[in-house]
């Protein structure tokens, strides 16, 4: 949380520390959940190599629903607001982290909400990657694992690049909300700082810093994705 002990520009470099705290860690947790949850729904399309590989139309037919559940899952907390999420899960937040306010607290509704979205960005990637290549594994004999890292992962790279820009950018404006019902950071500050003491000054260089995280996200995205491009 932002403390009262420094100058307000001094406040300003500790919200935004405090903002790329929560981008970072949300981040990390988002991937790692989002892109197991990715393959995972990926996996378990109807028709699917894996699916096939299943013995039994009893097993199959569970898999198939257990995919089903698992989509309207991730659809419904995508299109969820972030601010009526982050408030509907506070008992939860409360449980991992022992209490609602505070930086580390901000990370459980901010992982909740994104890794669902890039779990879907994960499982669009994976449908573009060619079947051909995917058939000529299979034909090798290739397990599951071998799919998922040789070919599955590899052969996305580019399209999980793309995703992983855009799911930054999104954690970013949901750390500005987040701010405002105590998470602390940029979007603390801008309320603080800012709205409530009427300084335009402060609220337009805050806009201007996250313009600047943004923006810095969106060009180093930009450039490994058109080195991958290239290289390809």
């Amino acid at each position: 949380m932002i403390s009262n002990g420094l100058g307000p520009y001094g406040l300003l470099a500790q919200a935004a520390g405090e903002t790329l705290y929560m981008v970072f860690w949300t981040f990390l947790l988002t991937f790692v959940l989002g892109t197991a949850l990715g393959v995972l729904l990926f996996l378990t399309t109807p028709g699917s190599v894996v699916v096939e590989r299943i013995r039994g139309a009893g097993a199959q037919r569970a898999v198939v629903v257990g995919h089903h559940v698992a989509s309207v899952l991730v659809n419904i907390v995508r299109s969820l607001p972030f601010v009526i999420l982050l408030l509907a899960i506070l008992p939860l937040t409360r449980s991992i982290v022992g209490t609602t306010l505070g930086t580390t607290a901000a990370l459980v509704p901010l992982t909740v909400s994104m890794f669902p979205f890039f779990a879907r960005i994960v499982d669009n990637a994976l449908a573009e990657v060619d079947t051909g290549r995917l058939d000529a594994a299979e034909a090798m004999g290739a397990s599951t694992w071998q799919l998922i890292w040789r070919v599955l992962l590899p052969e996305s790279r580019s399209g999980l690049i793309a995703g992983s820009t855009l799911t930054l950018v999104a954690i970013v404006g949901n750390t500005a909300v987040a701010g405002t019902v105590g998470a602390g950071g940029l979007g603390a500050y801008a309320i603080t700082y800012g709205y409530q003491r009427y300084d335009d000054q402060l609220m337009w260089t805050t806009v201007l810093v996250l313009v600047v995280i943004v923006q810095a996200i969106q060009v180093v995205g930009d450039v490994w994705l058109r080195r991958r491009l290239h290289k390809r």
